[in-house]
């Protein structure tokens, strides 16, 4: 062994181009060489931007470079090369790991959503799935279904967490997903399989694979957006709501007044703009659940019934019990969310069956990777927060008044929120509002259109991009998204034709409003 050892060392002394070889080939897995050089790239040179143009260019530099990374999700995990971008950000001084911790406080009750809400919904599949499934065969109508996602997803939005609505969707996609490729490869429901290879998918049904991707897309799109238009109404639909109506004053009922001259328009154009696709087919909509599909998931649903046992029933009851009191505890706000997903998973497992730790560590599967992400972001979030990126933005537009403040305002929002984080822009713009409101540089009906303006710019512009909203990027991220082929400018091209419409009402309202 040991002078095997020798040998390879030797060789690799001979051979250096060889060792660089094989480094490099190790080097972020299986991910395309020409991403590699790009990230490589990236790391060489933000030195080089540092020392020649200061840490301002440089930490701007950086910003675009990590959302290089988010985009081309699909390519590679953007955990580890934004990781990387995010460690050498320490390392230059452009922030400190004190400033990421705090940043990293900050955003924790997102973080325990993601970890344990995620899991907990992991054993609630079955019942979700069952309910599901009826809703997605029941309606021949994609147009009526596209609709009723986007209208539960919105008033589901309005009181319970969007990541959790989307942990519940993707988790329920991805079942019909699995269920039908693995029916397409010829594979029964014990054997082992991987959604992930198509080598397996009989050449009859390799077409209607890929027209189920296509729907799946646009159902899961249309929900998603859903989930924006929903929260936007409330104090409790979007975190960033709960940081402008503490700086407004506003209680729950007040929010929901002040803001509800510009959210019904908006939720009205949305709806409208979502059977507007589906009825032409732009932007990748309007696509049909395959007939073919349809009979197999049929088959596949009445073969499940069939076998089901009494202690399976029992367990779907038990979920259906479990789905019930997460709702309550959710609209309540009986504790934090990621506490009751934690308590979610206690109860769901324990009425599982579930009694060891490798069933447990399976739930955790889809949601440690994007908490980890979440984490990563958040110390980019401090980099903007150390060199004040945005502070000349918001400076400026404290210089405006009336009707041009409030509206730039909107845009500045909605700009920055959809490269950055919604919470985090809603802070700064909300602190330094409140400040101004105080020192008596602004009127309160002036500052009340202010804060709608904060709540609408973070909220509806931001789809624009995954990173500016967090379901969006957990989305982006999950493994649903690999095997629908929801790519990041997929989803931007998808998203389009909402953030025009639904921004443009924005606008009009809010300046209707500050006149």
């Amino acid at each position: 062994m040991a002078s095997e050892q020798q040998q390879q060392s030797t060789s690799a002394r001979a051979h250096p181009e060889h060792g660089a070889a094989v480094a490099f080939s190790a080097f972020l897995g299986h991910t395309p060489a020409w991403y590699k050089w790009t990230v490589l790239a990236f790391l060489v040179s933000n030195p080089v931007v540092l020392a020649l143009f200061g840490p301002v260019p440089a930490s701007w530099l950086l910003l675009l470079e990590f959302i290089f990374t988010l985009a081309l999700a699909l390519k590679c995990y953007p955990l580890m090369p934004g990781g990387l971008l995010a460690l050498e950000a320490l390392l230059l001084g452009l922030a400190t790991s004190a400033q990421v911790y705090e940043e990293v406080k900050a955003g924790l009750p997102v973080i325990l959503l993601v970890i344990f809400m995620v899991a907990g919904v992991h054993f609630l599949r079955d019942f979700l799935f069952l309910i599901v499934s009826r809703v997605l065969l029941g309606i021949s109508s994609r147009m009526l279904l596209a609709l009723m996602l986007s209208v539960t997803m919105a008033f589901l939005s309005a009181f319970l967490d969007a990541l959790t609505l989307l942990a519940v969707l993707i988790t329920t996609m991805g079942g019909f997903y699995e269920a039908y490729h693995r029916s397409a490869s010829g594979r029964g429901s014990m054997a082992a399989h991987d959604i992930h290879d198509d080598d397996a998918v009989q050449a009859a049904h390799r077409l209607e694979l890929e027209q189920f991707r296509a729907f799946l897309r646009s159902m899961v799109m249309h929900a998603a957006v859903g989930t924006t238009l929903g929260g936007i109404w409330t104090l409790v639909g979007e975190p960033q709501n709960l940081v402008i109506g503490a700086s407004a004053g506003w209680g729950f009922a007040e929010y929901a007044r002040q803001v509800s001259p510009v959210t019904l328009p908006v939720l009205i154009v949305g709806l409208g703009t979502c059977l507007v696709l589906e009825r032409s087919g732009w932007f990748g909509y309007g696509h049909a659940l395959p007939v073919g599909v349809r009979r197999t998931l049929e088959a596949q649903q009445r073969e499940i019934a069939s076998r089901r046992n009494p202690r399976e029933r029992l367990q779907i009851a038990a979920q259906a019990l479990a789905a019930l009191a997460l709702v309550a505890a959710l609209a309540l706000h009986l504790a934090e969310i990621g506490l009751i997903g934690l308590a979610l998973l206690v109860v769901a497992a324990a009425m599982n069956g579930v009694n060891d730790e490798h069933r447990v560590a399976r739930a955790f599967h889809e949601g440690m990777p994007f908490a980890s992400l979440l984490v990563v972001f958040f110390a980019i979030v401090a980099v903007i927060h150390a060199q004040h990126l945005f502070q000349p933005v918001v400076e400026w537009v404290l210089s405006l008044s009336g009707q041009a403040q409030a509206l730039m305002l909107y845009i500045t929002n909605g700009i920055l929120s959809a490269v950055s984080d919604n919470v985090f822009v809603a802070t700064i713009y909300a602190s330094q509002f409140k400040e101004a409101f105080d020192a008596g540089l602004i009127t309160r009906e002036a500052f009340d259109v202010h804060s709608v303006a904060i709540a609408i710019g973070t909220n509806v512009p931001s789809m624009a991009t995954p990173n500016g909203q967090a379901a969006f990027l957990f989305l982006l991220t999950s493994t649903l998204a690999i095997v629908l082929r929801l790519s990041y400018l997929r989803m931007v091209w998808m998203a389009l034709p909402y953030v025009v419409t639904t921004s443009l009402t924005g606008y009009v309202a809010i300046a209707a409003l500050a006149q």
